[in-house]
């Protein structure tokens, strides 16, 4: 029975290179994936997915008023569905990879974030929360040693940005991944410099 999955976790914790890693075990097994990411990320090319560790496949680009469903449906038959950056899929469009999970028979696996800079869910992200069968986080670290779970948005001096939009593409020259308490206490200092 197939399944709806999301794969999780803060910036920098490889989602891009475990969805390529996985897309390479199915193909190898002689399986077809139907690879696709939201036409919100553009970082590395319109229809490239990129791990940092230089790992890179072509997917299909999907926008924000795309149908999945008629996407996959033109795309042909495949035996998976991978999608990257899952975050930036709407709502709607997480309830065709549902779909698709439930009426085909397709299992999907997403990778993406959970939140934004303010530790905020993404709307595509809260609604593969809601629906998703299995959860996985893939964990990450602070330059402290704990847990990181926020995606700290960081402006050209360096300081943690607390405002603008929830959408800004950027690596690590834009991002870090900290745990809660360094980014409140990093938060706490600039405010009192």
């Amino acid at each position: 029975m197939a399944k709806l999955y999301f794969k999780y976790g803060a910036m920098g914790s490889s989602k891009s290179a475990q969805a390529l890693i996985t897309k390479f075990n199915y193909e190898e097994l002689g399986m077809t994936v139907w690879l696709i990411k939201p036409s919100t990320d553009t970082r590395d090319g319109a229809d490239a997915v990129k791990s940092r560790i230089g790992l890179v496949a072509t997917a299909q680009v999907i926008t924000p008023g795309d149908d999945i469903i008629e996407a996959y449906r033109k795309a042909g038959p495949h035996d998976v569905i991978i999608a990257d950056e899952a975050q930036f899929f709407t709502p709607a469009q997480i309830d065709q990879l549902r779909q698709l999970v439930d009426e085909d028979d397709l299992p999907v696996l997403c990778f993406g974030l959970r939140t934004d800079f303010l530790t905020h869910f993404f709307p595509g992200s809260q609604r593969l929360m809601e629906l998703a069968d299995s959860l996985t986080e893939i964990k990450t670290v602070c330059a402290c040693g704990r847990k990181a779970t926020v995606n700290a948005r960081i402006d050209e001096n360096g300081r943690v940005t607390t405002h603008g939009d929830q959408v800004l593409l950027g690596g690590n020259d834009r991002y870090i991944a900290m745990c809660h308490k360094c980014w409140k206490d990093r938060i706490r200092k600039q405010d009192n410099v």
